[in-house]
């Protein structure tokens, strides 16, 4: 297969296109004013926990301080229901959280995601645990399972593919397909 990368620079955007055989198979384009943080990556800093919130504000270097609650630091449960253990999604239970003071002290540094924007006066809202999304993958440190889209109805093909990411996953790791 022949693939192409098409750059085009313009003073209000940029565009990209990959064309596979000379078809078009993806296409981006980035305006400057249309900059997002989600899905950011930063080291931060804790500048304050906050019993009664359960929640923290951690310093990142931007314009304001960053908003970490406790149900964001804790191991979420596979969302697609699909994991190793195989719990469904209508299984869950309302979770109890341990106190965020028990989990972060004031200067602490932490790994945290931009989960939501900041607004007006407020942060961003952060998450520690973090997703690195591709094209047809999902991969999250520090987990051990493997879901499967729902998106894929068959069976036989959602078992292969759970088969084949655990093959290949690395510890320590959890994978979406």
């Amino acid at each position: 297969m022949r693939t192409e990368i098409i750059i085009n620079q313009g003073i209000h955007e940029s565009r990209i296109a990959i064309l596979e055989d000379g078809r078009l198979a993806e296409v981006w384009v980035e305006r400057p004013e249309s900059e997002r943080m989600v899905g950011d990556i930063y080291k931060g800093s804790v500048s304050a926990v906050i019993p009664s919130l359960q929640a923290a504000f951690i310093e990142l270097g931007l314009e304001r301080t960053a908003f970490l609650q406790v149900k964001d630091m804790v191991e979420a449960e596979n969302a697609n229901g699909d994991e190793e253990g195989g719990q469904s999604r209508n299984s869950r239970r309302p979770r109890s959280f341990p106190p965020i003071q028990g989990l972060l002290k004031k200067g602490e540094e932490v790994l945290v995601q931009i989960a939501k924007e900041p607004i007006s006066t407020k942060g961003a809202r952060v998450t520690t645990q973090l997703a690195l999304a591709g094209r047809f993958s999902v991969l999250m440190p520090n987990g051990s399972w493997v879901g499967v889209s729902r998106k894929i109805s068959s069976f036989t093909e959602r078992r292969r593919l759970r088969d084949l990411v655990r093959e290949l996953r690395p510890n320590n790791y959890s994978i979406i397909v």
